[in-house]
């Protein structure tokens, strides 16, 4: 039996739960898991049989815990999908101050910047505490890594989106010529 722990945030273990416990249920169920959750603590211990179900099954409960809900932390049981994190603090240093600015950043007005990187990139983002975290595709969560990361660096958001575009449109070619030569 393998097991591995976990600690996520207080505020997020009810969504972990879900209401009547169904969002625990339904994890456990889909993987064959089992979930040890501390709600006071917020440590979250996985074990199962198979080594591979508790890894996937911890990836989903990190993405909860930065702040997607399940369903999206749920794609992540499709292997083509991937979480990546990025901490704020390795560009913001010890500043409270630049932290909240970087965040406000990346998130943009109104959700304006978080949403157009999501629809350039076809990604989810969670802008949670420190971290940024970013579900979807291999590709998608690599360039929507690198835009995130040209925000935090201080690039202009107009440029991020140019970038976005270009690489969108470059992405579109390679796979139309992909098909085209099957």
């Amino acid at each position: 039996m393998d097991s591995q722990e976990l600690k996520i945030p207080v505020d997020r273990v009810a969504v972990l739960i879900g209401k009547n416990g169904e969002v625990k249920k339904r994890i456990e169920n889909k993987k064959q898991v089992r979930l040890e959750i501390n709600s006071t603590e917020g440590d979250v211990v996985v074990s199962g049989n198979d080594s591979v179900a508790v890894y996937e099954t911890l990836n989903i409960v990190k993405a909860i815990g930065r702040g997607f809900n399940p369903e999206i932390a749920e794609l992540l049981y499709n292997e083509e999908n991937n979480l990546d994190l990025i901490n704020i603090s390795d560009f913001s240093g010890n500043s409270q101050k630049k932290l909240l600015r970087l965040r406000g950043r990346v998130i943009g007005q109104e959700g304006k910047s978080r949403k157009m990187i999501e629809s350039l990139t076809e990604t989810y983002i969670s802008v949670y505490g420190k971290t940024i975290a970013i579900i979807g595709n291999v590709e998608a969560v690599a360039m929507s890594r690198q835009a995130i990361e040209m925000l935090l660096e201080g690039a202009p958001h107009g440029n991020v989106y140019k970038w976005l575009e270009d690489k969108r449109r470059e992405t579109i070619r390679r796979k139309f010529a992909d098909r085209t030569f099957m």
